[in-house]
């Protein structure tokens, strides 16, 4: 069982910046591929970015050249970096975790709100 922990929203101005943290505990040896989503009121849940464990990144188009996702293997963590932050980018955002033969854990979710 993996249980993932996720800290470091909050409240921000247009064009600030926040850096998400998500630390995984349990079955860490199973997990492949990290990833940061994000679900907005009325909206369905959406990637924002993911790692692989050998590095590998993805992101959404809207956050790309903004955000950066980082992972620590040795610390069981990854991270989200996010930059010029804008009014859309407020929403719930969700740690996930991608487990061999277990299928995707995920996050308590933490708010980000960017204010106009």
């Amino acid at each position: 069982q993996v249980q993932l922990v996720e800290s470091g929203g909050g409240l921000v101005q247009t064009g600030g910046s926040l850096k998400l943290s998500c630390a995984a505990s349990g079955g860490i040896f199973s997990i492949t591929t990290m990833g940061w989503y994000r679900q907005a009121p009325g909206k369905q849940r959406d990637l924002v970015a993911s790692i692989t464990s050998d590095g590998r990144t993805v992101y959404a188009d809207s956050v790309r050249g903004r955000f950066t996702i980082y992972r620590d293997n040795a610390k069981n963590t990854v991270a989200l970096q996010m930059n010029t932050l804008k009014p859309e980018d407020t929403a719930v955002y969700y740690c996930a975790a991608l487990v061999v033969r277990a299928g995707t854990y995920w996050g308590q979710g933490t708010q980000v709100t960017v204010s106009s």
